[in-house]
């Protein structure tokens, strides 16, 4: 989220491909001269089982909010100009999910800038909450839906504004609703003497009816500018508030956290304690810049903690490039949570416990892969490991030369190619199956990585090849025509 003294418009991630992964920042090797042509023979399967894995991101949007139902994961990011919602029964195809749009709105004071959905079931009905303008920032409010069945997806219907009488035409974003003695509170993040942008919460007398004004949490954050977000966790008598501190465009946009007993007041400020330090903030080594904006979902079981927030894989400062994680955590023997640290993009992490599996597989650059099938190139190929972490397995192949090829071969029914994109890269035809090319354009402003830079057609289940040719032609803006290839992700149903 974008809240600031100076009220600066937010510029939000597309929807690039319908929840399909998104970016990581690499740093290519140096671009020295292309290396002899070689070829390479597809390696011996890997070990690991890919059911029982997945890898981050799950979605191109920011400000994400997940939770597990009746054999789902539902997930929300801002879209901007709507509401969807993806769901699917693994987190592992989560990434690939057609979304459902749930609401979009014709009224013009609300119908602009829709950020950080939210949606919680309370009987059995479900409340959407998020925030909307008319396309002016300061004019940012709080809105409500409320489902005509018992189904996160909807359809919704709208309910109500949510102003508390203190703050009743004031810029408010970011809803979290919390739940204490069977009373409902709304928290949220808008105008108080702390920030533009700081922690309020007004008492609910239903989901949708503010009955109360709103009293300011005086939150510590490590910057002065923002407090947003607000989440709750319930767990060893206390209630734990975090929420996202700094400009969202930083990439030191990070997590606090405050925390209170159970049976106090929270519309007392004197009663949240403040948790000094970061509790969730940037991992340099792993290409993680400005992790933040987060919910909590448990896993399909209710064993496990986990927590889904945004993340850049890009050190500059910008709104651009947030997509959606997802990782465990754990609990301090204090009772406090424990998130750890982020981790890179494209690190392999076992499925949330009771999750089906998905059976989809990876398909390396060097020719690993955890089902049937491998890469060959022809031509002139680059490959290193400069980019460590930041690349999947640590390593990509580059090449500028025209006419070089990288063919993928695998055994599904969808394949997804992650790449660089780059200052200096260029174009690259694809095709299926010896089928007509598609051009793609691998450039980006500034260099990211594991960048979904195509995603085919689902096929018939069976074998299939996806080749990538490089041009040798670039757009006006890029200072070469090199095209990457980093893995490729094959879905199989």
């Amino acid at each position: 989220m974008l809240p600031s003294p100076s009220h600066r418009p937010r510029v939000h991630v597309g929807l690039l491909v319908a929840a399909l992964l998104g970016l990581v920042v690499v740093l290519l090797p140096a671009l020295t001269a292309p290396a002899a042509a070689a070829s390479r023979s597809p390696a011996p399967r890997a070990d690991a089982a890919a059911s029982g894995t997945f890898r981050n991101p799950l979605n191109t949007g920011p400000d994400p909010y997940m939770t597990h139902w009746k054999g789902n994961y539902h997930l929300t990011t801002t879209q901007g100009d709507s509401i969807k919602m993806w769901r699917s029964p693994s987190l592992g195809t989560l990434a690939t999910a057609d979304p459902v749009t749930v609401w979009t709105d014709t009224d013009p004071s609300r119908d602009r800038n829709i950020w950080a959905p939210e949606f919680y079931r309370f009987g059995d009905r479900w409340y959407l909450y998020y925030t909307a303008d008319d396309g002016v920032d300061e004019h940012h409010r709080l809105y409500v839906l409320e489902s005509e069945r018992d189904d996160p997806a909807g359809p919704y219907h709208f309910k109500a504004k949510l102003a508390p009488p203190n703050h009743a035409d004031d810029f408010a974003i970011d809803a979290g609703i919390l739940q204490l003695g069977g009373r409902l509170y709304l928290a949220y993040s808008g105008i108080n003497q702390y920030q533009h942008n700081g922690i309020n919460i007004a008492p609910l007398s239903n989901p949708y009816t503010v009955s109360g004004d709103a009293v300011a949490i005086d939150a510590a954050g490590g910057c002065p500018e923002v407090r947003e977000g607000p989440e709750f966790l319930y767990r060893s008598g206390r209630v734990w508030m975090t929420y996202s501190t700094c400009d969202t465009g930083k990439p030191d946009y990070q997590v606090w956290m405050m925390s209170m007993p159970l049976e106090a007041d929270p519309l007392v400020p004197g009663n949240w304690h403040q948790h000094q330090g970061a509790v969730f903030s940037r991992a340099d080594d792993r290409g993680v810049f400005g992790p933040g904006h987060h919910a909590f979902f448990t896993s399909p079981d209710g064993t496990e903690d986990w927590i889904v927030y945004h993340a850049k894989s890009t050190s500059v400062n910008t709104y651009t490039n947030r997509t959606t994680r997802a990782q465990k955590f754990t609990w301090r023997a204090d009772g406090s949570p424990d998130f750890g640290r982020p981790l890179a993009t494209g690190a392999t992490q076992n499925l949330p416990s009771g999750d089906p599996g998905t059976g989809n597989y990876w398909i390396n650059d060097d020719g690993r892969a955890a089902g049937p099938g491998g890469v060959t190139y022809t031509g002139a190929w680059n490959s290193g490991t400069g980019c460590a972490t930041q690349c999947f397995w640590g390593d990509d192949h580059w090449s500028d030369r025209a006419g070089a090829t990288a063919t993928f071969s695998f055994t599904g029914t969808r394949i997804v190619l992650l790449s660089v994109k780059d200052t200096g890269n260029g174009y690259a035809a694809v095709s299926v199956d010896g089928g007509p090319e598609r051009r793609l354009d691998f450039h980006g402003p500034i260099r990211v990585g594991e960048a979904v830079q195509y995603v085919s057609p689902r096929l018939a289940y069976g074998d299939h090849t996806l080749r990538i040719r490089v041009t040798g032609e670039h757009n006006s803006q890029s200072g070469a025509s090199f095209v990457s290839v980093d893995r490729a992700e094959v879905y199989v149903n």
